[in-house]
């Protein structure tokens, strides 16, 4: 098959893109490379032997993704395309309705089109919301509660809709929970931009010398260790759940709906501790205190998925965290500046006592532009301090329009510490 995968240069759709291509499918990928890099595509051409064909497309651009459809024969489409930082969605709910939404109605509507009508959706635990007891089943009722996880459910009611209305379309619905780990080439992995918002990659990070220390949310939960409980899943066992529902909606149309997890919950300290094993090595923490919206415990019954699509989890927790850290250590600023196949990362040198100044200055005309490029004098900044051993970065706000990136003494290494100077003197 030809199967169309957005979002495809990120971090589960690169590694379904190598699933697909294992199984021997031909894959066309769409992404706007706004928080991911096509060097994950060279990378799985690399291991795959076998080349996707890419497009830099943004899902609002409807004609772009027409023109797409009008130069390939796509069979099916895997949807991944979309904002999902919970945080950032509750500050910028627009930001989040607009491109979530209005990308997927662009999506199918090209492919009705095209006469195009299987496609997996790449949803979310977070739609099952904070009523529902655990383990969260398919048939519960959902209600998310952030704008992220809101527009998760509402793709999820309009492609039901679209199901109900035309029985031509074949749709599964994937609810899954926390994807960790990388291919267990090291080649290919999550590389999360500017400060992670999930738990193993800020360990990584930690891990690495990127970070100070890990900031554990809550010591005193009615949990084994105090600590909130989490279904993790590796991010090779989610992409073969995705072509296994391909696979399945050849020979189904309708609306389905399925878990994607292990069935049990892992603590954060254990998952702490599995990734001090798999570094050798201990890795700071700090208990602070509990977080605001976060829940004590949530996992997932995936018997649906066994039973409809053969599939289940099976690689460990301390599978993810060594597949994580191979491909951390060997990539410790991700995509950017890492070592090519079979080399091996180079020791950070010791450095100068008489530090060169460095900074850059980043201004932009329009808000995406503006966040592009802070978030890529960031990564430069990173790279620079961790070759000199010595400074942190920090990121001065000098206007709604005007930032400066610089390396500072006065910032731990290791470090990223961002202030607002833009409010001051009004």
């Amino acid at each position: 098959m030809k199967i169309l995968v957005t979002g495809g240069t990120g971090y589960i759709g690169s590694h379904t893109v190598l699933s697909l291509q294992e199984a021997g499918h031909d894959v066309v990928v769409i992404d706007n490379l706004v928080n991911s890099s096509e060097e994950s595509l060279r990378r799985v051409a690399e291991l795959s032997g076998k080349t996707a064909e890419f497009h830099q497309v943004n899902l609002v651009d409807e004609a772009a993704i027409d023109k797409v459809f009008a130069g390939a024969a796509i069979e099916a489409v895997i949807h991944f395309a979309g904002l999902k930082a919970v945080g950032e969605s509750v500050r910028k709910p627009l930001k989040y309705y607009y491109n979530n939404l209005v990308g997927t109605l662009n999506l199918i509507r090209v492919m009705d089109r095209h006469d195009v009508r299987s496609i997996v959706f790449s949803s979310s635990a977070t739609v099952y919301g904070e009523h529902n007891p655990i383990p969260y089943v398919e048939k519960m009722e959902i209600g998310a509660n952030n704008p992220y996880g809101r527009t998760k459910e509402q793709i999820e009611d309009i492609l039901s809709d679209l199901g109900a209305a035309d029985p031509r379309w074949h749709i599964a619905l994937l609810r899954y929970f926390n994807p960790v780990g990388a291919h267990p080439s090291g080649r290919i992995g999550e590389d999360p931009q500017g400060i992670p918002n999930n738990l193993v990659p800020f360990i990584a990070q930690v891990a690495v010398g990127r970070r100070e220390k890990l900031m554990v949310f809550g010591g005193d939960y009615d949990t084994p260790d105090g600590t909130c409980l989490r279904d993790y899943i590796h991010v090779m066992d989610l992409a073969e759940g995705h072509a296994a529902a391909l696979h399945y909606l050849q020979g189904h149309d309708g609306v389905h709906r399925w878990n994607l997890g292990s069935g049990h919950g892992t603590s954060v300290l254990q998952m702490h501790a599995a990734f001090e094993k798999a570094v050798g090595s201990p890795i700071p923490y700090e208990i602070a205190p509990r977080r605001a919206g976060d829940l004590p415990a949530f996992w997932a019954d995936p018997s649906a998925a066994l039973a409809d699509l053969g599939w289940s989890t099976t690689r460990t927790v301390e599978a993810m965290c060594e597949d994580h850290w191979r491909w951390q250590k060997n990539n410790p600023l991700g995509y950017a500046h890492s070592p090519e196949a079979g080399e091996e990362p180079q020791a950070r040198p010791s450095m100068s006592p008489h530090l060169a100044p460095y900074r850059i200055d980043v201004t932009a005309g329009d808000p995406p532009s503006l966040e592009h490029a802070l978030n890529r004098a960031v990564e430069a900044a990173i790279a620079q301090a961790l070759m000199e051993g010595t400074r942190g970065v920090l990121v001065t706000r000098r206007s709604p329009r005007t930032y400066t990136v610089e390396l500072s003494r006065s910032v731990p290494f290791g470090t990223t510490l961002e202030r607002d100077e833009s409010v001051q003197g009004r």
